[in-house]
C-alpha cells in the first residue's frame, strides 16, 4: 500500500493558501448568485469602487442587490462557518473526544433559550439587537453553569465538562420545548430561529461575528502548540511545563464565546463544527497550528457553499441548519466507517 505524501510545513501551508484562494472565489461566484445576476466583472469593480471610496459603477438596483443584501449575507455566513469550525477542533483537542463541537457543552442550547425567550415574551429593550443580545447572554450563562459543575472538584477534566454540558443542555432542552409549547402562534418563528438562516443579515451582524471569529482564531492559535502536548494527556501535559488548568479555561471560554456570537448571529447550526475539524485532520494532520486555519477556512466553504445553494440555486430557501444537517450527516457516517477501516488495512 502507498503511504500519503508527508504532511510538511510547506505542504500545508500550500493547502491552507488554496483553502482561502477557494473561499475567495466562492464568495465572488456567491455575489453574482441570486434572482438577479450581476456579472463577476461588474462585482469586482463595485467592490473596488466601494473600497477606494470612487463613484459606483454599478447601476442603483444592482449595487442595492450586492452592497445591502449579498454581501453583508455572505461575510456573515463566511465568517459563521470559520468561527464554528475553529471551535470545534477547539473542542475536540480539549476534551480528547471525536464527537465534541461547538454545542457538546450546552452552549447552543443556552443561546436557543434565550433567543426563544425573547420571542415568547416580545422583549425589545435593546432595540432590533435584542434577540441577539439575549441569546449571547443564554449561551454565556450556560458555559458559566457547565464550568461551575465541572469545576467543583478543582480541575476542569474532559470528562466532568462533557457531562455537565450534556446535565445543563438536557435542562435548556426542555426549557424549549415548554416555551415552544406556550408560545401558540409565535412558535413558528421560535422554531425557523432555532434551524439557523441568514435571511436579512446585515454589516453589522457580519463584523460582530468577523471580530469574534477573528479575536477567538487568534487566541486559539497562539496556544496551538499547548493544545497539542495536551493531546497526549493532562499528566503528560503537566510534565511537559504546560499549565493545564489554565490553558483549558481559556481556551474553553475562547471557544465557546465565539461559538455563542455564532448562534446568536445565525441560530443553530450544527454539523459545521463537527465534520470540518475531522476533514482538515485528514488533510493538514492532527497539528493544531495548521489544522486551526484549514478547519476556520474548511468551515467558511462549507457553510457559504450550503448557503448559496439554498439561496440561490433551490427553487425555495431552506433553513441553512437543515441543509448542513443533511450535508454533514452522510459526511459524517463516511468519516466514520473510514476510521474503522483504517486500522485493519
Amino acid at each position: 500500500m502507498t503511504s500519503a505524501a508527508p504532511r510538511t510545513p510547506l505542504r500545508n501551508g500550500l493547502t491552507v493558501a488554496l483553502l482561502a484562494a477557494a473561499l475567495a472565489g466562492l464568495a465572488l461566484a456567491a455575489c453574482t448568485m441570486g434572482v438577479i445576476h450581476i456579472p463577476p466583472g461588474e462585482v469586482l469593480r463595485g467592490l473596488l469602487d466601494g473600497v477606494l471610496g470612487a463613484a459606483d459603477s454599478l447601476g442603483g438596483t444592482a449595487a442595492g442587490i450586492l452592497f445591502d443584501v449579498r454581501l453583508p449575507r455572505i461575510l456573515t455566513c463566511t465568517a459563521v462557518g470559520f468561527g464554528l469550525a475553529v471551535a470545534g477542533a477547539v473542542f475536540q483537542g480539549l476534551l480528547l473526544n471525536p464527537l465534541a463541537d461547538p454545542f457538546t457543552l450546552g452552549v447552543s442550547s443556552g443561546a436557543a433559550f434565550g433567543a426563544a425567550l425573547a420571542l415568547l415574551l416580545g422583549l425589545s429593550f435593546f432595540g432590533p439587537v435584542t434577540l441577539l443580545v439575549l441569546a449571547f447572554a443564554g449561551a454565556a450563562l450556560t458555559l458559566f453553569a457547565v464550568i461551575s459543575l465541572a469545576g467543583r472538584d478543582g480541575e476542569l477534566s474532559p470528562a466532568s465538562l462533557i457531562l455537565a454540558g450534556v446535565i445543563v443542555s438536557a435542562i435548556l432542552s426542555a426549557g424549549i420545548s415548554f416555551i415552544k409549547y406556550l408560545a401558540d402562534e409565535r412558535v413558528s418563528v421560535i422554531v425557523f430561529w432555532l434551524m439557523g438562516s441568514f435571511v436579512g443579515r446585515t454589516l453589522s451582524d457580519a463584523a460582530l461575528a468577523g471580530l469574534a471569529a477573528v479575536a477567538a482564531f487568534a487566541v486559539c492559535l497562539f496556544y496551538g502548540r499547548d493544545l497539542n502536548i495536551m493531546s497526549l494527556g493532562t499528566r503528560s501535559a503537566r510534565s511537559l511545563g504546560v499549565d493545564t488548568g489554565r490553558v483549558r479555561l481559556v481556551l474553553l471560554v475562547t471557544a465557546s464565546l465565539v461559538s455563542a456570537v455564532c448562534v446568536a448571529v445565525s441560530g443553530v447550526i450544527g454539523f459545521v463544527g463537527l465534520i470540518v475539524p475531522h476533514l482538515m485532520r485528514m488533510v493538514v494532520g492532527p497539528d493544531n497550528r495548521w489544522l486551526l486555519p484549514a478547519s476556520g477556512l474548511g468551515g467558511a466553504i462549507l457553510l457559504l457553499l450550503a448557503d448559496t445553494v439554498t439561496r440561490a440555486l433551490l427553487p425555495h430557501e431552506v433553513p441553512i441548519g437543515v441543509l448542513t444537517a443533511l450535508i454533514g450527516g452522510p459526511v459524517f457516517c463516511w468519516i466514520f466507517s473510514r476510521s474503522r477501516r483504517l486500522p485493519r488495512g
